[in-house]
């Protein structure tokens, strides 16, 4: 009896030190390709995307419903947005949107409620491109609906 449990102690024991010994030379492995891919100061990973551009835009208003009357106008070329929201929207309290190319990113990061409220002073963001070298800063202008008669 004591030698079969022995025998089948030491098939677990050869089990687990399969597990340990594959894990040992696969860990090494995974940090290696860590380092083939840098990554930047967000954790997100820096890639040799030279595009950089906003493909769309939105502004939720606090209940997460967009508040605009109609597509954004987005010209790549000027940076430009230029969005139209509804009639009494509260511009104090806006999620702004952005849908951006593939590795790029915003910068300043929308943390929460963004104020439009002036609309003489349009708000900035910059996109910058997967390879972290290409910046383009777009300036959103948002213009209210006349009101309704």
């Amino acid at each position: 009896m004591t030698t079969s449990i022995l025998i089948l102690k030491r098939k677990k024991m050869k089990k687990y030190n399969i597990i340990i010994l594959l894990t040992c030379l696969l860990t090494p492995l995974c940090w290696n390709s860590c380092y083939d891919y840098p990554v930047d100061e967000d954790g997100l990973l820096i890639t040799d995307r030279e595009e950089c551009y906003v493909s769309n835009f939105d502004l939720l208003g606090v209940d997460f419903q967009t508040v605009r009357r109609a597509a954004p106008a987005i010209d790549t070329l000027k940076q430009t947005i230029n969005i139209e929201v509804y009639y009494g929207t509260d511009l104090e309290h806006l999620y702004p949107v952005f849908s951006l190319v593939t590795d790029a990113k915003l910068d300043p990061k929308i943390t929460g409620t963004v104020d439009f409220s002036n609309l003489a002073a349009p708000k900035q963001w910059t996109v910058v491109s997967g390879n972290r070298k290409i910046r383009k800063t777009y300036t959103v202008n948002v213009t209210v609906q006349q009101k309704p008669n």
